[in-house]
């Protein structure tokens, strides 16, 4: 199994819990605490003495995951991946390498970190990737916390294929929009995908341009990825004139919003919400984008789940639904033209 390739269709680093301890006033000088005999009795009976390696640890966090009924989708979408991915980061073992360690004993401590991190996804509901305070896409590594969502579009398998065949020559494209960035992963991986282009990467967050910054600078960028803050397009700067507009925006419907699983509760909802149907900030956004673009300029916009709300809210389009390995409809292409007319 390559869990970092699983992941791809992946996304605060859980730190070792600091214990404390008593201190003395000057000369004076305190007792120790006698602990109760029953919690002596549990302690030296705890059953994770008895987790002894990588497999154990794994058997048991699959068994947790099940039984907590955890919902998974921000990074993986099952229990063994999820358990597996949390185990390694925790040892800092190779997220692709897990088979050599399995049957490996680990130290007390090593376990409990384990343990911890394990009890704290099932206990807090919170994706993976806030807890590790990282998330993996296309085999790119980001920075996240709770101020973004996390990083799985899968606008970023497109890229990793140049938007093939629907631009020919990525030499060609020059400038690029990233509107409503989150964590600046798209953008990122544009500028990878067309290394000739200067790519903008805006968002009305200040929170989420915040963690964007530092995903630039880890992935030393900022000579190439300009981060503006704008609702939608209102504050791009006039003269831009886009090859490429990509777009992740909020875009769940109210029903479903309601109806989210405790981990995407989690994420902001301005990254999420769209209004009754879906489609607030993509009817702004069809509107503003063609002063934007250039004239053979394309849109690529993901609506997730709400093919149905779109084309009921926009009969008159006839978009390219693009696919890809892990979503079917969920992405729609548009050309200048379309939207000129």
């Amino acid at each position: 199994m390559v869990l970092l390739q699983r992941q791809q269709k992946i996304c605060k680093g859980a730190g070792e819990k600091v214990k404390s301890s008593a201190s003395t006033a000057g000369s004076q000088v305190r007792a120790a605490p006698v602990l109760p005999l029953s919690f002596i009795a549990t302690a030296m009976a705890s059953p994770y003495n008895e987790l002894l390696t990588l497999r154990d640890l794994l058997r048991w966090a699959i068994s947790r995951f099940q039984a907590a009924g955890l919902v998974f989708g921000h990074g993986t979408d099952n229990a063994w991946d999820e358990a597996a991915y949390l185990l390694l980061h925790s040892l800092h073992l190779p997220l692709d390498t897990l088979e050599p360690f399995l049957d490996a004993r680990l130290l007390e401590r090593e376990r409990q970190r384990c343990v911890d991190l394990i009890h704290e996804r099932v206990t807090s509901r919170k994706p993976a990737a806030y807890l590790t305070g990282e998330a993996w896409l296309q085999g790119q590594r980001f920075l996240v916390d709770e101020r973004v969502i996390v990083p799985r579009s899968p606008i970023a398998e497109l890229l990793a294929e140049n938007l093939a065949p629907w631009i020919p020559d990525p030499l060609a494209v020059h400038q690029v929009l990233d509107l409503c960035t989150g964590s600046g992963c798209l953008a990122i991986l544009a500028a990878l995908a067309f290394p000739e282009a200067s790519v903008d990467a805006s968002d009305v967050s200040a929170d989420a341009l915040t963690v964007a910054q530092a995903n630039i600078e880890l992935h030393r960028l900022q000579e190439r990825v300009t981060l503006l803050r704008s609702d939608l397009l209102a504050r791009i700067p006039s003269d831009r004139r886009y090859d490429l507009i990509i777009c992740n925006p909020p875009y769940v419907n109210a029903r479903s919003m309601a109806e989210l699983p405790a981990e995407y509760r989690h994420e902001p909802g301005l990254a999420l919400a769209g209004g009754s149907d879906g489609m607030d900030l993509v009817r702004k956004i069809l509107v503003q984008a063609p002063r934007f673009m250039a004239p053979k300029g394309l849109l690529v916009l993901e609506v997730g789940h709400e093919q149905e709300h779109f084309e009921q809210a926009f009969p008159e389009l006839d978009p390219t639904w693009l696919s890809t390995d892990s979503a079917s409809d969920q992405i729609l292409l548009l050309r200048r033209a379309q939207l000129a007319e």
